[in-house]
């Protein structure tokens, strides 16, 4: 996709071992917020599925979590594997946007808009899924195309491990 922006509300992910925090945007793209947070697991999903569903966004943006040097290890490995399964539930596109230091950024404004660490626990990882989302809503705009790397059911790569990904697909 090249061109326009385009008009409609994503949903961002913030996937972590224990929660999963969960943003949202206006129809024009203009604010990420922070919407909720999921509790990670046996029923992860279907709650995902629940929000999608009561949301109705145009695409699911899920961060991946790389290393300083865009390496991945077995954090986006997880990633990668909860998005396929996330992807084969759900009517919209998933995709995956680099989510190095997110969750550090999150922290930082929380902490300047006066909350204690203990307060920010049970709000962090919402607010890093709105850092995500505002990335990638960056990306669109200053690229004219969908950011990040497109999931499918299956994942990326095929099943003998090649990456299928064209250069465009991927948010370096």
């Amino acid at each position: 996709m090249t061109g326009e922006f385009r008009r409609g509300v994503r949903l961002g992910l913030d996937w972590g071992d224990a929660r999963i925090g969960v943003a949202a945007c206006d129809r024009d793209g203009l604010v990420a917020y922070p919407v909720d947070t999921v509790a990670a697991g046996g029923t992860e999903l279907a709650q995902l599925v629940r929000i999608v569903t009561e949301t109705e966004p145009i695409e699911v943006v899920v961060g991946l979590p790389r290393s300083m040097n865009g390496s991945e290890g077995p954090a986006a490995a997880k990633v990668r594997a909860r998005a396929g399964a996330l992807a084969a539930l759900l009517p919209v596109p998933v995709r995956l946007v680099d989510e190095r230091l997110s969750t550090v950024s999150a922290s930082r404004r929380l902490r300047e808009g006066g909350r204690k660490a203990r307060q920010q626990r049970s709000v962090i990882d919402a607010a890093a899924a709105a850092e995500i989302l505002t990335h990638a809503l960056g990306i669109e705009r200053s690229r004219g195309e969908a950011p990040g790397e497109l999931v499918s059911a299956t994942g990326p790569a095929d099943e003998g491990g090649e990456d299928q990904r064209r250069p465009e697909e991927t948010d370096a």
